[in-house]
């Protein structure tokens, strides 16, 4: 029997570029809920997790928010859920593996699909943008409490990249120097991606308690995905996507399921929502009939 999905609203966008990506789960839940439910696989709306109109200061209260989605996602799981976070950017992520890794008897396997790295540390960055640090504190590669929790929850072996084509030599260096296996797009051109893809499925997987997938949005094609606010060129058709991923519901050891940095107010007549909502119907798919579905519905 499937896993009851949970949709859990990261509801900020204080750590990106542009705030607006907070609206992105309030579209998204809505859809998502409707899809998935057409699909026969059972869901529920959950936590809406948004900051306090009395705060200031962005890093205090991305730690806050962290803090309490790590508690949501980990009551998720200890219900026999599976927690699909919706973003917000993409500093959810401290939260959301936090709370898988709390949760688990053994190591977190991730799999990070997106076209940046997100792995700068407050030292390396160009920006000073959360952001772009939170797989570098995931890591414990940053000692500063960033998110309020203890950081190094993620044990670099079992970690993958994949879809990056816009990086800075600081983050590649770190990577590299981890030992984590970054496939970057021309690897995936290269050898294609679902090969790419179930290879790091195998890595997050083995010798695990536990995996995850983490979709940043703007991995797809900005022709396919206008509606993010870090756009890179290249990358990913979201048909192609979307296909690469139908059916790893059905792996075992899934834990959890993120999609962050979409942005509503950049989106061009809905077509990135729909391609969101795509990538995440056809992760959560619990089974090859329902992975069938999914690819009927992106025939039509």
């Amino acid at each position: 029997m499937q896993r009851q999905v949970e949709l859990i609203s990261a509801a900020w966008g204080l750590g990106g570029v542009d705030p607006g990506c907070a609206d992105a789960p309030a579209v998204l839940a809505p859809l998502l809920l409707s899809r998935l439910r057409e699909y026969g696989i059972p869901t529920l709306p959950g936590p809406i997790l948004r900051p306090s109109p009395t705060e200031r200061r962005k890093q205090v209260a991305v730690s806050r928010l962290c803090s309490l989605l790590a508690a949501a996602v980990a009551d998720s799981l200890r219900h026999g859920r599976l927690p699909c976070v919706l973003g917000g950017d993409h500093t959810c992520a401290g939260g959301t593996w936090t709370g898988v890794a709390r949760s688990l008897r053994g190591d977190l396997g991730l799999v990070w699909v997106d076209a940046h790295m997100d792995s700068h540390t407050p030292g390396t960055s160009h920006t000073g943008r959360l952001h772009g640090m939170p797989l570098a504190w995931l890591l414990g590669q940053d000692d500063d409490p960033l998110y309020g929790l203890a950081s190094g929850v993620l044990d670099p072996r079992h970690v993958c990249l994949v879809g990056v084509r816009s990086y800075e030599p600081e983050e590649s260096e770190r990577l590299a120097r981890l030992g984590v296996r970054v496939y970057l797009m021309e690897e995936v051109r290269q050898r294609g991606l679902r090969r790419a893809l179930d290879e790091a499925l195998r890595i997050a997987s083995q010798d695990t308690a536990g995996f995850g997938i983490s979709i940043d949005l703007d991995v797809v094609t900005p022709e396919d995905a206008p509606g993010v606010a870090v756009p890179a060129e290249g990358g990913l058709g979201g048909a192609e996507l979307a296909r690469a991923l139908e059916g790893i519901g059905g792996r075992p050891g899934l834990a959890a399921v993120e999609l962050v940095e979409y942005c509503p107010r950049l989106d061009k007549g809905g077509r990135s929502a729909q391609v969101a909502v795509d990538l995440l119907a056809a992760t959560l798919c619990g089974s090859r009939d329902d992975a069938q579905v999914v690819a009927e519905a992106l025939d039509r």
